[in-house]
């Protein structure tokens, strides 16, 4: 058995974008990061490619950015929440800028701006082409090893958060690379950080850590969750046989690429009046039927960038050396793939959880901002917003430790724990991508409730497996209750939109959990 530990730090569970900004806002109150691997390894804010939304330009606005960001999020975006993420997108832009993020810019100093699909107008803030997230991440890195006030533990996950009546009060840990008996650490408060749920689908564009734990361990502990049902499945994911699948970012459409089929013709143009620049979601889900009738979809950049794709674009570049494709003479094929949870844990403006002393920031999050479609590149934005809300909230709410009375912690974890088991993972995955995923009916969310229950039963001591299980049973639960298509939830049984669900879901573990025992019992 592990020996408890208690600090004065705030846990701030997670290391990607929002955690490493939360914990230099937060500076000088200490903090103790719980990083999975090694900071700047398996986070989704690296493998961003797109760059950050903002309008930075003299001929945009960021009324204009708020009012793309809510036509995208097909009628359920918060209009207070994207007009409030849209104004602050400026001023973290450049603070970036400030601590050392190397943005394009032009020769006259200008920030160089990408278009993306269902933007009006040029503002993705981008680093060499498709190296946003790699680039701002080692720019925080670097910031956060030189801060003495946080304290990170590599190779740490988080299993469960410890609460007193409707307060979170800690949370256990253990070991991520090698079997241990979990630890509590009794804190003041918790920030969650932690990623989506992309991994939760058998195809996927997310790290393989991103399978929706820090969602369902704040699902299991009672947080509310909101928007559950709506996963988006990006349209390009490259179809190279990769797991995760590598990501041919959204940039290139807006630099002119086309999606052309196996016949060569480009099919997006009967799709939509912006073609290949259309929203997401409806990209994505004409290229799912090109794949379903066997036309396979391809990328086409050659004749938009040429050569030039090979150092604009060096992770594609990269990505297709690996796979033995040249994007210079040949079009590069490309499949959907679960990319970005618009739901997650229920936050308000502050970014506080429903449960007392929780706060929540990055894709973990669900605050209105992206409704039932992200609008491209407003992920990473809305990670930095809402970790300086959330830091800022976090130092109004708790009383700060005496300078030097809050020292490291260093755990010492016991043998014990047990590995996951991979079949098991693998059957959740295969099951949400099969009845969970860019189409859905009720017969297969009912099978997809069922098969999550039978697997949950199986593993009833896995915590990770658990917590897995959680949000996945929420995103089913979810999907079920919304008998209509919007934005990225597309129902067969029920293909167009209801004017009269033009609104958020809300969901507890509880709830989707009694709609879940419903189902098996009428199976």
């Amino acid at each position: 058995m592990s020996t408890p530990l208690s600090t004065d730090r705030i846990v701030i569970v997670g290391a990607g974008l929002a955690a490493l900004y939360a914990a230099l806002e937060l500076a000088p109150y200490p903090v103790l990061m719980i990083s999975p691997e090694p900071l700047g390894l398996g986070a989704s804010s690296a493998w961003a490619q797109g760059g950050v939304a903002a309008a930075m330009a003299k001929t945009d606005s960021a009324q204009a950015h708020a009012n793309d960001t809510e036509s995208a999020g097909a009628g359920t975006v918060d209009a207070e929440v994207a007009e409030m993420v849209t104004r602050m997108a400026r001023s973290h832009i450049l603070d970036l800028t400030a601590l050392g993020a190397p943005f394009d810019r032009d020769a006259e100093g200008n920030y160089v701006m990408s278009r993306e699909a269902a933007h009006s107008a040029a503002r993705v803030v981008r680093v060499k082409g498709d190296q946003a997230g790699q680039q701002i991440m080692e720019t925080l890195i670097e910031q956060v090893r030189a801060t003495d006030s946080i304290q990170v533990l590599e190779n740490t996950e988080a299993l469960r958060l410890e609460t007193s009546g409707n307060a979170v009060c800690g949370v256990w840990i253990r070991r991520a690379d090698r079997p241990s008996a979990p630890v509590l650490i009794s804190c003041p408060g918790v920030l969650l950080a932690g990623g989506g749920s992309g991994g939760l689908f058998a195809h996927t564009t997310n790290p393989p850590r991103i399978r929706g734990q820090v969602i369902g361990f704040a699902a299991r502990a009672g947080a509310r969750i909101a928007d559950a049902e709506f996963v988006q499945f990006h349209p390009t994911a490259v179809d190279c046989g990769e797991d995760p699948a590598p990501l041919a970012t959204e940039a290139l459409r807006g630099e002119g690429a086309t999606l052309i089929n196996a016949d060569g013709i480009r099919f997006m143009v009967d799709q939509h009046p912006d073609a290949e620049l259309a929203p997401r979601d409806i990209v994505a889900r004409a290229i799912f039927a090109e794949t379903q009738t066997g036309r396979r979809p391809m990328l086409d950049t050659r004749e938009a960038l040429g050569a030039d794709v090979l150092t604009r674009f060096p992770a594609l570049a990269e990505t297709c050396a690996r796979a033995g494709i040249d994007p210079v003479k040949d079009a590069i094929p490309v499949a959907v793939a679960a990319h970005y949870h618009m739901g997650g844990i229920e936050t308000d403006l502050q970014g506080r959880a429903s449960l007392n002393r929780l706060w929540v920031s990055g894709e973990a999050a669900s605050t209105g901002l992206h409704g039932a479609n992200r609008l491209a590149s407003n992920g990473l934005l809305e990670a930095l917003v809402y970790a300086r809300r959330a830091a800022a909230d976090i130092a109004a709410t708790l009383t700060p430790p005496a300078q030097g009375a809050a020292p490291e912690l260093h755990p010492d974890f016991a043998a014990g724990g047990q590995e996951m088991d991979s079949t098991a993972v693998q059957d959740l995955r295969q099951c949400m991508t099969t009845h969970v995923g860019m189409r859905r009916d009720e017969a297969g969310l009912k099978q997809a409730l069922l098969a999550l229950s039978e697997l949950e039963a199986a593993q009833p001591n896995d915590e990770a497996f658990l917590n897995m299980c959680a949000t996945a049973t929420l995103i089913a639960a979810c999907a079920l209750q919304r008998r209509e298509s919007r934005g990225g939830h597309y129902r067969d049984d029920y293909p167009q939109a209801d004017p009269d669900l033009a609104q958020r879901s809300h969901m507890t573990l509880t709830e989707a959990r009694a709609i879940r025992d419903r189902v098996t019992r009428s199976l």
